[in-house]
């Protein structure tokens, strides 16, 4: 894979951020829920987040 310039290194580290804070928030509001179905919902957007977070920190190495 060719070397990421400076604004693609920005812009992963971006992304890379939000996902993982996407991941927080969702598993906060899956903690919270009383619904299982709900819950449920918020777990898999969590998993789903922090799956693409590791799948783009792979482009960091």
């Amino acid at each position: 894979m060719s070397q990421l310039n400076q604004l693609e290194l920005q812009n992963l580290r971006h992304l890379i951020g939000h996902h993982q804070t996407i991941t927080v928030k969702l598993t906060d509001y899956a903690n919270q829920s009383q619904d299982p179905q709900v819950k449920q919902i918020f777990e898999q957007g969590a998993n789903a987040a922090a799956q693409t977070a590791q799948q783009l920190m792979g482009f960091l190495s």
